[in-house]
């Protein structure tokens, strides 16, 4: 078990190139770079799916992957030959390739898949928008159009580096709208819209007035667009009264909606910004005043760090910088605890949901479609690696749902609500304790070292080897997060 984990960990090695040397280097024709991608993205199936087919890797004497491989060049190769031979074998893995049945409706609306961009700037350009559409995105919610000109900074994004290197955990950013006119916009969206009439787009939109919301949202519908998205929640404008603070203000809400309603019969979506306690009010006004849906969550507000040579902070700009919004990875669980607060809230029952907010893998996706989202949008993975993520959301997903005979994502929407409950309801007679294998104890002492000083003192340091003390031991969990072999578990206390 530990050496398969360690082999997964060294595809999450790999830094994701674009034309990929190691599949022209690969003599055999196994192109491995998609295998390894796979792992890299959390898609084991597909991984295997891609392997299975290629058995050359068990009989290849000579990797010339692995010596071609760029990551060598930072520090050591990726064990491409370890690994796909690993994959190769995996078991408990279908070789069904079948598609599942992907499709979604949103509004009434029918979306090939439930995977959009969001409005960013992975969508902000025609050609762009049409990438991302060969690529096989359902979507594109496109780059906020308003009637106000947008000064942007430079640089103007930061990152906090992930779990892997050359990852984003979390990334900061100081842009704005849409760098074009609103005319140039509309045109955009009228000409994506005449050449792929089964896509879903999006105007997001957002104005300074109640006459500048009325007038673009009769502008999207005139270009083509099939819904409109209010932006309410852009954290880093630069003139107050816009993006999140619409937001955190339900009279700027209600009228600002009712107002694009006055312009257009199009589906409203009310993008909602999550700098704020209770997102369900806000929602709910934006809902009663003409939205049709909402979307969640926005950036959230944010300084990552501090240059501490100028003490500014980041992204510097001449010695200055400002609050930015922040997402990928590190917002995932925000966006998960709002998203359940709006799908489990009785008056918003029923309401279509877009879930924003850190989705790299299709398990990520998954995890908001349990929690009640009908569609998704993604910004910082594709950022990071390009549109060609949406391969593995889309097959991740698809094995899922045939491996538990799931017919359509409609099945599986909300099914985390109900064991989502109250502090209060939990059973707190329920108790456990540590165990230990000692197989699979390696004596590092991170265990002991963790429950020492950060939980209850249950575990001893005996001849380098942890003991379990089950008088004192609470079942809290804390050595088995930080167990680097796996070798604790939880049992029922008797």
């Amino acid at each position: 078990m530990a050496k398969n984990k360690t082999r997964i960990a060294d595809a999450t090695r790999c830094l994701m190139c674009y034309q990929p040397i190691c599949d022209i280097a690969c003599q055999k024709k196994v192109f491995p770079a998609g295998i390894i991608h796979a792992l890299h993205l959390k898609n084991e199936a597909g991984a295997y799916l891609r392997s299975a087919e290629n058995v050359s890797c068990l009989h290849c004497d000579d990797a010339k992957c692995e010596k071609a491989c760029a990551r060598g060049r930072v520090d050591s190769p990726i064990r491409i030959q370890e690994i796909c031979r690993y994959v190769s074998q995996m078991e408990n893995i279908s070789r069904e390739s079948t598609q599942a049945e992907l499709s979604v409706n949103f509004c009434g609306i029918r979306c090939e898949n439930p995977f959009f961009l969001a409005s960013s700037p992975v969508a902000s350009s025609f050609e762009m928008c049409c990438h991302a559409f060969d690529a096989g995105w359902a979507g594109v919610s496109y780059k906020t159009i308003s009637f106000y000109q947008s000064w942007e900074v430079s640089p103007r994004f930061d990152a906090l580096p992930g779990e892997h290197p050359f990852s984003f955990c979390g990334f900061k950013n100081l842009e704005q709208l849409s760098p074009h006119s609103a005319e140039e916009n509309f045109e955009i969206i009228r000409r994506l819209k005449e050449r792929y009439p089964e896509k879903v787009i999006i105007a997001s939109i957002m104005g300074r007035n109640c006459d500048e919301w009325t007038v673009l949202a009769r502008m999207a519908e005139e270009a083509g667009a099939d819904l409109i998205e209010c932006n309410f929640s852009c954290p880093q404008m630069a003139k107050q009264g816009l993006g999140s603070d619409i937001g955190q203000d339900q009279d700027l809400i209600a009228l600002y909606t009712r107002a694009t309603r006055k312009g257009s019969r199009l589906p409203i979506i009310a993008k909602m910004t999550p700098n704020i306690g209770n997102m369900e009010l806000p929602a709910m006004t934006a809902i009663a005043n003409g939205a049709n849906s909402l979307a969640a969550i926005n950036t959230v507000k944010s300084i990552t760090r501090i240059n501490t040579e100028n003490f500014s902070s980041y992204p510097d700009i001449g010695g200055q910088s400002a609050v930015g919004g922040y997402f990928g990875q590190a917002v995932k669980p925000i966006a998960l605890r709002f998203i359940r607060d709006l799908a489990s809230y009785p008056p918003l029952k029923g309401i279509p949901l877009f879930g924003i907010g850190g989705i790299t893998t299709w398990q990520d996706a998954l995890d908001f479609i349990l929690l009640g989202c009908t569609a998704l949008q993604v910004c910082t993975s594709v950022m990071e690696y390009g549109y060609r993520i949406i391969d593995h959301l889309k097959e991740g997903l698809s094995i899922y749902m045939k491996q538990h005979d799931i017919a359509s994502l409609d099945e599986l929407r909300g099914l985390a609500l109900p064991n989502l409950v109250q502090p209060e309801q939990l059973d707190r007679e329920r108790k456990l304790h540590c165990e230990i294998d000692s197989r699979r104890c390696i004596h590092c002492g991170r265990c002991y070292i963790s429950c020492l000083d950060g939980g209850h003192q249950a575990i001893g340091w005996e001849k380098r080897t942890p003991m379990i003390d089950k008088s004192l031991c609470v079942g809290c969990g804390l050595c088995t997060l930080v167990c680097p072999t796996e070798a604790i578990s939880l049992v029922n206390s008797l």
